[in-house]
């Protein structure tokens, strides 16, 4: 859907931005001669209404012009700077929530072109811990948004819901790394609740950016369902070249790399950066909204949660 609004979003700026042009440089002026003319020959006698009426562009003209810096104005801003996407669920809980709206940064990436995505300016590549939303690997028509846990050449294991990350040798260094486990702090336990299951709220202090993850402690893990990755262990994955790893912060309530691999740099569509609006949907004695409207409509404006992203 977002790649049609895109084509769409390009043709209607470039349809009224042709009738723009047309308009202050060959249309308008015509108008005006005729203006002149029509004033030349009739003097005094030609009314107010008149002059209005060959003076003005048509409706179809008049409409294009007005909304064509509008429009260009949003395809610039939605394809180079800022798009805003909704969180439709809770794989990235607790640091995102069902019914947050985001916005996000197209720009740290590098620019690409709004329809065929094609890069065009470098400005720079997703680092580890940055939340990111890509064009998911399966079927690039959906939008997801996980953690970067692994970038090219890092080899990360995730066992026994416990997270490992060698970082990629560079030429710079002496000795490479070796294994280092994420270490995770624990904070809370009841505070979120899947399927029944009260969940665990860790601090997860990740080489360059500390945040929270959620970890169900009553569930095993789904190791049999990993992404199978020749030459390692289910629970090993060795970042190829120009792609990257992801992880839900909701470990085990997320379709993430560790199901279906990794995500090449050409799928990557921004940085979210932070939370523009937040509704919440829960029904309840405190709720302003009766048990009878639709699920999907908000009880709730969540104010506490508008501001910046871990």
């Amino acid at each position: 859907m977002a790649v049609y609004f895109s084509l769409f979003l390009v043709l209607a700026t470039v349809v009224t931005g042709v009738v723009w042009v047309a308009d202050k440089f060959y249309l308008a002026p015509q108008r005006r001669l005729k203006l002149a003319d029509a004033i030349a020959e009739r003097g005094e006698a030609l009314s107010e209404e008149a002059k209005a009426k060959i003076s003005e562009p048509n409706a179809l003209t008049d409409t294009a012009v007005q909304v064509f810096p509008v429009i260009a104005f949003v395809l610039i801003l939605r394809s180079f700077l800022y798009e805003p996407f909704q969180i439709p669920s809770g794989s990235m809980m607790p640091t995102l929530l069902d019914g947050d709206f985001i916005l996000v940064n197209k720009f740290n990436y590098g620019l690409k072109d709004p329809v065929a995505r094609n890069k065009f300016w470098e400005n720079g590549l997703p680092e580890r811990g940055d939340i990111v939303v890509f064009k998911y690997p399966i079927d690039p028509r959906i939008d997801y948004i996980k953690r970067v846990i692994g970038l090219p050449g890092d080899r990360v294991i995730y066992r026994n819901k416990s997270l490992y990350i060698k970082p990629a040798c560079q030429p710079t260094d002496d000795v490479c790394p070796e294994f280092e486990q994420v270490v995770q702090d624990f904070e809370a336990k009841g505070e979120y609740i899947d399927s029944g299951f009260e969940l665990t709220r860790y601090t997860s202090n990740m080489p360059n950016k500390t945040h929270e993850i959620l970890v169900n402690d009553n569930t095993l893990p789904r190791t049999a369902h990993y992404f199978n990755q020749a030459g390692t262990q289910r629970d090993e994955f060795v970042v190829p070249a120009g792609q990257y790893f992801v992880m839900g912060d909701n470990r085990d309530n997320s379709l993430d790399g560790r199901f279906w691999g990794f995500v090449p740099e050409a799928n990557m569509v921004g940085e979210a950066v932070a939370i523009w609006m937040s509704f919440g949907f829960e029904r309840g004695e405190d709720s302003w909204v009766p048990e009878w409207m639709p699920s999907w409509f908000p009880s709730s404006v969540r104010f506490s949660r508008i501001g910046g992203i871990e």
